[in-house]
């Protein structure tokens, strides 16, 4: 049966589905390339990148998302496993009450899958397909429950597939390719993260696939976040930062710090939690409650903890969450990891005018990705200028 938009088979029932995104996973996007920027040559015999220490790294990291995807034109050309190396992985998922394996998913317009490609006959994990409304009927009768086929309309969308994906558990999506898929997640916003393994290899085969089409250039930047030798690979690992609408969000945390009680004796600070599709969740500001409340503290207090949207909200503050405070025993970066939360955008690092600045680490240590946007924290320092010495 074809799985219409708006019908799930995962979570939640069709009664509590709407066609607008709630929310989306936290999106990594891998790939190996040639120094070149290659992903393959253009025989018929795919060309494998990775080292063994790489495949190991990339199996790691498989076992800690919830869904696989990549595009039809992989499945048809490299015929991907898709499922973890490592045995112990997969008993460690299951331990934690997770199938061995990650969920696979592809997206299709053609509908042209083989129903004995690998993607479909390896592995108990669920497995989608999401179809274009043309190719579905047929697709689902030729793979005869070997995946759930999800008509996702005349011309599938990206931003309402992953909005599905997230209704259906995924909060950890991996991204594998190819090309085409990787620019689209780039090009429409929809990337959280990007790693980048570059091979000692050359192609230099103008018919081959490179790994980002032109034109395809991120909706964001890119910050890198680390470099790592992996065997006889290089490892790049960014973060997809400064969403187009940060700057937006961020100049409204600093106007509610324009709210806070007068103080001499603490910073006055805005806080907002804001869903992956761009809604408010909650706002707050230094002292709105009691005289010692901090601003991401009041926003976060007025979230329900199992509120799913969490996990893919990110939290924008004018000043730098607190990695140590004096008035309580848990600092706003704890707090914000505790909830779950895992971006954080901030203007001005705190000044050490009561504790030392440590909250962008601590984030940073427990995997949260932060992203400081300094040419706005002169606004930000303008509304704490009494506390603060002049230039």
């Amino acid at each position: 049966m074809v799985l219409r938009r708006g019908l799930l088979i995962m979570v939640l029932s069709a009664c509590e589905y709407g066609e607008s995104v709630i929310h989306r996973p936290h999106t990594l996007l891998s790939c190996a390339i040639s120094v070149d920027g290659y992903l393959d040559d253009s025989s018929p015999e795919r060309l494998i990148l990775s080292g063994e220490a790489d495949l190991d790294r990339v199996d790691e990291v498989r076992a800690g998302v919830d869904a696989i995807l990549v595009g039809a034109n992989t499945v048809r050309r490299d015929d991907p496993r898709l499922v973890l190396r490592s045995q112990a992985r997969q008993a460690a998922r299951a331990e934690r009450g997770l199938a061995p394996d990650p969920a696979k998913v592809t997206i299709t317009r053609s509908g042209d899958l083989d129903p004995a490609a690998r993607f479909f006959t390896l592995g108990e994990a669920p497995k989608l397909v999401y179809a274009a409304s043309g190719a579905a009927e047929k697709l689902d009768a030729r793979l005869a429950g070997r995946a759930a086929v999800i008509d996702a309309g005349a011309d599938p969308e990206l931003a309402w597939i992953v909005g599905d994906l997230a209704r259906r558990g995924v909060e950890r999506l991996m991204v594998e390719g190819g090309g085409g898929i990787l620019s689209w997640f780039l090009s429409a916003g929809l990337a959280d993260e990007l790693h980048l393994t570059v091979a000692p290899r050359l192609v230099g085969d103008a018919d081959a696939p490179r790994w980002l089409r032109p034109g395809s250039a991120p909706a964001g930047s890119l910050t890198l976040l680390e470099t790592r030798r992996v065997g006889d690979c290089v490892l790049m690992r960014y973060a997809v930062t400064e969403r187009p609408a940060d700057r937006e969000w961020l100049t409204r945390a600093i106007a509610l710090s324009r709210r806070c009680p007068p103080s001499r004796t603490a910073f006055s600070v805005g806080a907002v939690l804001v869903a992956a599709d761009g809604s408010e969740i909650a706002a707050g500001w230094s002292r709105e409650s009691d005289p010692i409340e901090h601003a991401e503290e009041a926003a976060l207090r007025k979230v329900d903890p199992e509120d799913s949207r969490l996990p893919g909200a990110t939290l924008y503050s004018s000043l730098e969450p607190c990695g140590a405070r004096a008035s309580r025993p848990r600092p706003c970066a704890e707090l914000t990891v505790a909830a779950g939360v895992r971006r954080v955008v901030y203007a001005l690092r705190e000044p050490a005018r009561f504790v030392d600045g440590t909250g962008d680490e601590r984030l940073r240590q427990a995997g949260v990705e932060v992203v400081e946007i300094a040419d706005l924290a002169d606004a930000a320092r303008d509304v704490n200028a009494h506390l603060l010495p002049s230039d």
